[in-house]
């Protein structure tokens, strides 16, 4: 069951990013990216990685997407687009999640309870004590040159921003 989900969550996030990279619409290209943030969260999920999952929800798909979102709208760069809407893909939508959740309830009705016994796994893997003391320990020297690249991304942004400087 896990090897399907991972499976199916992989190939939603390929897909998703594959559409970002194609689409014309910036708006459809923002709402892919979204999906393919939530699906990276969900393999962060199935590697029991619960915090970075969190992490992933709250910072990338939530405030940097709602952010290019809010830019977005504020830019209207389709506003000459608005006329030649029509009401076909919204049709080709519907019919296609109908056909999505046929799939997935006869996904789910033919699962059998086949419980797996495993042992030796680590159950504490995910949990924010362990990443923090690898992060602190082993892998200090990337933590803290990634913080000084986000330094200079930040001090980047300002004299750009800055116009007087």
């Amino acid at each position: 069951m896990d090897q399907f989900l991972f499976f199916l969550v992989a190939f939603l996030a390929v897909a998703s990013a594959v559409y970002f990279v194609f689409a014309r619409n910036p708006l459809y290209a923002i709402l892919s990216l979204i999906v393919t943030m939530f699906s990276i969260a969900g393999m962060y999920i199935l590697l029991n990685a619960q915090f970075l999952a969190i992490i992933q929800i709250i910072v990338y798909a939530g405030a940097i997407m709602v952010l290019f979102l809010y830019i977005l709208m504020m830019l209207n760069l389709n506003k000459g687009d608005e006329s030649k809407k029509n009401n076909t893909l919204k049709f080709v939508g519907v019919f296609t999640a109908c056909l999505l959740l046929i799939g997935v309830l006869g996904v789910f009705r033919g699962i059998q309870d086949n419980h797996i016994v495993v042992e030796n796994v680590d159950r504490g893997v995910g949990l924010t004590k362990n990443l923090g003391r690898l992060l602190f320990n082993e892998y200090v020297l990337p933590f803290e040159l990634a913080s000084i690249l986000i330094l200079a991304g930040i001090v980047g942004a300002v004299l750009i921003g800055k116009k007087d400087l």
